[in-house]
C-alpha cells in the first residue's frame, strides 16, 4: 500500500478527542419511504438502492432485515468495502470501483447530490433513489421499522412480523436502552478520551450485558419465543465483540464467548438463516483496526480470534420456541451474488 493510500484511509483526530467522552452525531436524513409517499418517496419496488458495508453494524441490521423479510427482488443493495476515508465510503469491491447501478465511486457523491455540501458524516445504511441518484435516507433506526410496516406489499410469504403492533412499545423501550448502554455503548468505551470516561463507560456497558445475560436465562429471544426487531437490533453488536470490541476497544472483562446466555443466544441466531449469513468477518476487523488510527495508530489487522466455534451446538432450544412467529417461515438463501466470501466466515453456503 503506497504512502498516499495509507494517508488517505489516516482518520486520526476523527473518533477520540483527548480528555473528552464519545459523544456520537444521531441527527440523520428523517425522510422516509412510505406507503403514501407522505415525503414525496413513495415504496415502490425496483426504484430504490440499499447501501451497506458489511463492516458496519447499523448497516448489519439492515441486510438482515432485507433478507428475513425477502424485499431482494424490490429493494437492490450496494456493498462499499471494508474501509473508507475522511471523505467517504467507497464502491472498491466493485469492478472499476464504481457501484454497478448508481455508477458512482463514493457514496458521498449520492449524498450532495441531496444537499449540497452536506456537513455531516457519510454514513452508511443509506437508501439511495435510483431515479436521480440522490440519498434519501440514512436514518437507520427508521429504516428496518419502515422495510416491515411500509414494504409489505413486496415482503416474501411467510415474512415474520419483526415488529408486531402488540409489543412495540416494549420492543422500542429496550431498542432505545440497547441503542445508548450496548450498540452504541461499546464505541463510548473505546472512543473515550480520558481515563475517567472510559471507566465510567465501561461499567455501565458490562452493567448492560450483564443485564441481557439473565434477561436471556428465561427466553430464547429478547420478548420471548419469536424473533423480533430487538434481536436484530442485538446480534450486530454481540457477533463483534469478540472479534473487534473486546480488545480494540478494551471492552475486555471477559470475552462472550464466556457468558452462557449471550454466547449461545449468539451461537443460535449466527445459525439462524438472515443472521449469520450477512456477517464477513474479515471486513468486520479491516474497518475497526484499520480505520480507526486514533486507537490502533499501526492499522494492523490481527489474523484471530478463531470464531469457527460459533458453529457448535447451542442450547437454546430448551426454551419455548416459535422463531418465526404465527405463520412465519425461514426466509431462502442469500442471492448467490450476496453471498460472503468462504474465506471471510465459517458459515458456508450456497447462493440462488
Amino acid at each position: 500500500m503506497s504512502t498516499q493510500e495509507t494517508n488517505e484511509h489516516d482518520r486520526k483526530g476523527s473518533y477520540v478527542r483527548k480528555g473528552e467522552s464519545f459523544d456520537r452525531d444521531m441527527n440523520y436524513i428523517p425522510t422516509r419511504i412510505t406507503k403514501d409517499g407522505e415525503d414525496g418517496y413513495p415504496v415502490e419496488a425496483g426504484r430504490y438502492r440499499l447501501v451497506v458495508s458489511r463492516a458496519c453494524p447499523w448497516a448489519n441490521r439492515t441486510i438482515i432485515v432485507r433478507r428475513l423479510l425477502g424485499l431482494e427482488d424490490a429493494l437492490s443493495m450496494g456493498i462499499a468495502g471494508p474501509t473508507h476515508d475522511k471523505r467517504s465510503w467507497t464502491f472498491d469491491l466493485d469492478e472499476g470501483g464504481k457501484d454497478p447501478v448508481l455508477g458512482i465511486e463514493r457514496l458521498q457523491e449520492a449524498y450532495f447530490k441531496r444537499i449540497p455540501d452536506y456537513p455531516r458524516g457519510i454514513t452508511v445504511p443509506a437508501i439511495v433513489d435510483t431515479r436521480d441518484g440522490a440519498v434519501v435516507t440514512n436514518d437507520f433506526g427508521q429504516i428496518t421499522l419502515d422495510m416491515s410496516s411500509q414494504w409489505t406489499e413486496f415482503q416474501r410469504e411467510g415474512a415474520p412480523d419483526l415488529y408486531p403492533q402488540h409489543l412495540r412499545a416494549e420492543i422500542d423501550e429496550l431498542n432505545d436502552w440497547m441503542l445508548h448502554r450496548v450498540n452504541n455503548g461499546v464505541y463510548k468505551v473505546g472512543f473515550a478520551g480520558s481515563q475517567e470516561a472510559y471507566e465510567k463507560e465501561y461499567h455501565l456497558l458490562w452493567e448492560a450485558l450483564d443485564e441481557l445475560e439473565e434477561r436471556l436465562s428465561t427466553r430464547r429471544y429478547l420478548m420471548g419465543p419469536s424473533i423480533t426487531e430487538a434481536d436484530v437490533r442485538l446480534f450486530p453488536t454481540l457477533v463483534r465483540f469478540d472479534v473487534a470490541y473486546h480488545g480494540h476497544f478494551k471492552a475486555n472483562r471477559q470475552t462472550l464467548a464466556t457468558m452462557p446466555n449471550l454466547w449461545n443466544y449468539l451461537k443460535d441466531l449466527f445459525q439462524t438463516p438472515g443472521f449469520g449469513d450477512t456477517v464477513d468477518f474479515q471486513h468486520i476487523k479491516e474497518h475497526y483496526y484499520y480505520v480507526h488510527t486514533d486507537i490502533n495508530p499501526t492499522q494492523i489487522v490481527p489474523l484471530g480470534p478463531d470464531i469457527s466455534h460459533i458453529l457448535e451446538p447451542h442450547d437454546r432450544d430448551r426454551f419455548e420456541t416459535d422463531t418465526w412467529g404465527p405463520g412465519g417461515t425461514a426466509p431462502e438463501p442469500p442471492l448467490a451474488s450476496e453471498v460472503v466470501e468462504p474465506e471471510h466466515t465459517p458459515l458456508h453456503l450456497q447462493g440462488r
